[in-house]
């Protein structure tokens, strides 16, 4: 086979241990389809097999370890499924029991044939002796038939539909032993030589190598470093590029007023003060629709900051300039409240404000449609059912997305669409975003922050209790309903399910009934698999304070706004997100009075659902919550950013690299400053990597 870069792209069935019935489970299980694809599937960790240890050096939680020494006795124990093989092991410092439950009889016939091993394997205590379960064994004399050296075994993430098929780690580590000798030397550098050794990094070719088999551990280092490196530079360089790209390429509607619309609401209608954040956002705003530009800014601000009047505000300016906006958010309850707020504060201005879900009845529908066509319409408020097709706007200047990570890219993109120059991007999220993730995920958006609360909200106290503190949070409940307010019980479950020992909101309500029988309290239900009409009753009557209990699944995580609710009650709050646990507190708080949120569990509970528990306890402010979540859990569900495909990073970790992810974001920017489209000699392999990368994958940049 010739040696050249086109090797890389080689399918991965032509390398030798592969054929065809492996390459498609390489495929299917772990998207392997080339060499490079391969060579890219980077062991999780390594065990050092460097060095041989001796019996008497085995401590407990030690590890993995390699011994050298002789079989000096073996025999079979139990019986049927109890049989198993147990062999005495020993070097000149001590024994270790082997044991065996499966193969017995072909380990039996080669311990007839060889008497010394190396062998390797993670000793456990087993009645007071040491023992080593299914040992790797190796004849001391035997020379390996692996193409790289073995000091440092790496081990792959398989799967048992792999393992089915023999391709285990030690298989995937066999295979990736065969390919680095084809392919090291065609492995092409990304980076400039010079620049590279400024600071201080292996070569790409080395890092490649050494990160499959390390020739010692600070080779190891690093390589994770050189390939941590590779993913969080040029991921920084190519979402600037494309910020470049669209500041410069994308026209956007010029909003070169701000008019009588947008005064008169702030001058006589606006219900309360601007913070001064709010003031700043909106300062940040007027500036991008002026610019000719279009707009993508994503608007990031705690539960309860006022993100909702920033939105109307900006489409204020939108009709000042005769322009359309419309609002999409992610559930009709949600999308129903941002109705009926914003038509209410507009209605002293004329405005005509429609609202468009799925269960818009026909006739109201086709009005809807003649009034976006013929531009009567001044904002539209809805959720999904505003990117179909049929939706047509006259002039579409703006568009809000709230709570943006529940839509997936293709929808977004199509509401951009919607408009012949596109319409400025206004992204907002009450689940405050890590720096780190916001710098990654949204490199190529404006980022604005509102850091200030209302004024006149008080922090809310939030309490840990466990099953035996009902009556104590029955007690509690009663005297908060006593003064006026109204409760949030929140069930993770419908029914009782089988699966789950969890307080469910069948039962719940039931338990709730008979602590506060009706009719001297009124108790809502709310719940997903409830119609739409009579979730809105329930909330309805909830919000005029004709029932006092609310008890709900998650529907109400986002957007609901009862200002007389002080109380939120999370059962079960150990199976809950850190993320979701702090959107639910965010449904009280909303009104001058002092607001609790109740975390109820019961009393074992895993070392991370407790730490989500204490952080709740410990911190109202949401951007710690998110670092604290990030890193629990890593980046992966976090703001649902496995729909970006942006985050499937092969080696870096958002969690553990914050300072390599602000480094190479400063360096990217210093590049780019000196050499905006990278056209200087010097620069010219970091634009081959980047221009690969952006045609890689659809630009949706714009409407992120």
């Amino acid at each position: 086979m010739a040696v050249h870069c086109d090797i890389l792209q080689t399918p991965v069935e032509f390398l030798k241990g592969v054929g065809p019935k492996r390459a498609e489970v390489l495929q299917k299980e772990f998207g392997i389809f080339t060499f490079k694809d391969l060579l890219y599937y980077f062991p999780y960790r390594h065990i050092d097999k460097s060095h041989i240890y001796n019996v008497s050096d085995i401590v407990e939680d030690g590890g993995y370890v390699q011994l050298k020494g002789r079989i000096t006795g073996a025999q079979v124990v139990g019986q049927q499924r109890a049989k198993r093989l147990v062999a005495q092991f020993s070097d000149t410092t001590g024994s270790i029991d082997l044991v065996w439950f499966n193969g017995i009889a072909w380990v039996q016939d080669l311990l007839t044939k060889k008497q010394e091993f190396i062998i390797f394997g993670k000793p456990t205590i087993f009645n007071g002796r040491w023992n080593m379960t299914h040992p790797e064994m190796v004849d001391p004399n035997t020379q390996s038939d692996s193409p790289v050296p073995m000091r440092f075994m790496p081990l792959y993430n398989t799967s048992d539909k792999a393992k089915r098929k023999t391709l285990d780690s030690k298989a995937i580590a066999k295979l990736t032993a065969h390919l680095l000798p084809l392919v090291r030397d065609v492995i092409p550098e990304t980076l400039p030589d010079t620049f590279r050794q400024r600071l201080g990094l292996m070569s790409l070719k080395e890092a490649l190598c050494n990160i499959h088999y390390p020739e010692d551990s600070q080779r190891l280092s690093h390589a994770v470093l050189r390939l941590k490196f590779e993913e969080l530079f040029f991921l920084q360089l190519k979402m600037l590029m494309l910020k470049q790209i669209n500041t410069q390429r994308i026209p956007g509607h010029r909003f070169s007023k701000v008019g009588d619309y947008f005064n008169s609401f702030y001058r006589d209608h606006l219900p309360f003060e601007l913070t001064n954040a709010q003031k700043r956002v909106i300062k940040e705003i007027r500036t991008d629709v002026g610019s000719g530009h279009q707009m993508n800014r994503l608007l990031q601000g705690d539960v309860g900051s006022g993100k909702t009047i920033i939105a109307l505000f900006s489409m204020l300016i939108a009709k000042d300039n005769q322009f359309q906006s419309c609002m999409m958010a992610p559930t009709e309850i949600l999308a129903t409240q941002h109705y009926e707020k914003i038509s209410k504060q507009v209605a002293p201005l004329g405005l005509r404000v429609e609202f468009l879900s799925g269960s818009t009845k026909t006739a109201k529908r086709r009005q809807i449609h003649e009034g976006l066509q013929n531009g009567d319409v001044d904002i539209l408020i809805g959720t999904h059912a505003l990117i179909e097709d049929d939706v047509v706007f006259k002039n579409l200047g703006l568009v809000v997305i709230d709570e943006q990570h529940r839509f997936g890219v293709e929808q977004r993109a199509k509401l951009w669409r919607k408009s012949a120059i596109p319409p400025h991007i206004l992204v907002m999220t009450a689940t405050p975003i890590p720096r780190t993730l916001a710098m990654t995920l949204y490199g190529d958006l404006d980022i604005s922050v509102i850091d200030e609360l209302p004024q006149g909200r008080k922090p809310i106290i939030t309490k840990h209790l466990y099953e035996e503190n009902r009556l104590q949070l029955f007690g509690f409940m009663q005297r908060q309903i006593e003064q006026g307010r109204q409760v949030f019980m929140v069930y993770p479950l419908i029914k009782e399910s089988e699966k789950a020992d969890l307080l469910d909101l069948q039962a719940g309500y039931e338990a709730v009934e008979r602590a506060f029988p009706p009719p001297k309290y009124g108790i809502g239900v709310v719940h997903g698999k409830m119609k739409a009409e009579d979730k809105e009753f329930e909330m309805q009557r909830f919000a005029k304070n004709q029932t006092q209990i609310l008890l709900s699944t998650t529907v109400i995580e986002v957007g609901i706004d009862i200002p007389n609710a002080t109380v939120m009650v999370i059962e079960n709050a150990e199976r809950f997100g850190l993320s979701q646990l702090h959107q639910l507190r965010g449904r009280v708080g909303r009104g001058g009075n002092q607001s609790y949120c109740i975390l109820m569990s019961k009393y074992e509970l895993t070392s991370e659902g407790r730490k989500r528990l204490n952080a709740m306890v410990s911190t109202n402010d949401g951007f710690e919550i998110a670092n604290f979540d990030l890193q629990l859990r890593g980046p992966g569900d976090i703001q649902g950013t496995q729909q970006s495909g942006m985050l499937d990073f092969r080696i870096a970790d958002l969690s553990k690299d914050e300072k390599l992810v602000s480094y190479t974001r400063n360096l990217a920017i210093e590049i780019l400053e000196d050499d905006p489209n990278l056209d200087k000699p010097e620069n010219l392999r970091l634009k081959t990597k980047v221009s690969e990368l952006i045609h890689s994958e659809v630009n949706w940049s714009v409407i992120s």
